[in-house]
C-alpha cells in the first residue's frame, strides 16, 4: 500500500470513527478528540501496518484501545492516595463490638426478633448468618437450594418489617 492509498483510507473512516466514538458515550468534543489521538496514533504506527491486515479493523482496534487508555488514565487521576506515615491509624477500622449503648440495644433486639421467627425460616436464616453456604445449608437441612434461598429471603423481609415497626 502507498502512503497515499494509506492517507485516503484513513480519511475515509472519519465519519466511522465518530460514530464508534458515539457509542462509547462520549460527547461530541471528547469523540472528535478521540478521532483525532487515533489518527496520530494510527500514523505513528504506520510502520506497523501489515499490507494483509485489514486496514478498518485494525484502524479501530487502535481506536479502542486508546479509549480504554484514556478512560484508565482518567481513574488513575481521580484516585487520592494518601502517603503519610499514620496510614495505620487511618485504616483502622471501628471494633465490631462497639461500646456504643444504641448498637448494643439494636442487636439485642435483632437477636430477639430472629428467634420470633418461626422454625422453617430461622434455622436456615441463623446458619446463613454464621457462615454456611447456600450449598450446605442444603445439604444440612434436605432442602433444595431455591427453598433456602427463599426462606432466607423470607427471613428477611419478615426482619426487616418488625423492625420497622
Amino acid at each position: 500500500m502507498t502512503t497515499i492509498e494509506f492517507y485516503s483510507q484513513l480519511l475515509s473512516l472519519e465519519h466511522s470513527l465518530l460514530k464508534f466514538a458515539y457509542r462509547l458515550n462520549l460527547k461530541k468534543e471528547d469523540a472528535k478528540d478521540l478521532v483525532q489521538e487515533t489518527f496520530l496514533r494510527v500514523l505513528t504506527r504506520k510502520d506497523k501496518y501489515v499490507d494483509n491486515e485489514k486496514f478498518k479493523a485494525w484502524t479501530f482496534t487502535i481506536m479502542k484501545n486508546t479509549f480504554v487508555d484514556n478512560y484508565r488514565r482518567s481513574l488513575s487521576k481521580n484516585m487520592y492516595r494518601d502517603q503519610t506515615n499514620e496510614s495505620f491509624f487511618i485504616n483502622q477500622t471501628e471494633p465490631a463490638g462497639s461500646d456504643d449503648p444504641d448498637s448494643a440495644y439494636s442487636a439485642l433486639e435483632i437477636t430477639q426478633n430472629i428467634e420470633q421467627l418461626k422454625d422453617k425460616l430461622r434455622i436456615p436464616f441463623k446458619m446463613y448468618i454464621n457462615g454456611y453456604k447456600y450449598t450446605e445449608i442444603a445439604d444440612e437441612l434436605n432442602l433444595k437450594i431455591g427453598t433456602v434461598k427463599n426462606r432466607i429471603f423470607l427471613s428477611r423481609k419478615q426482619l426487616m418489617d418488625q423492625l420497622n415497626r
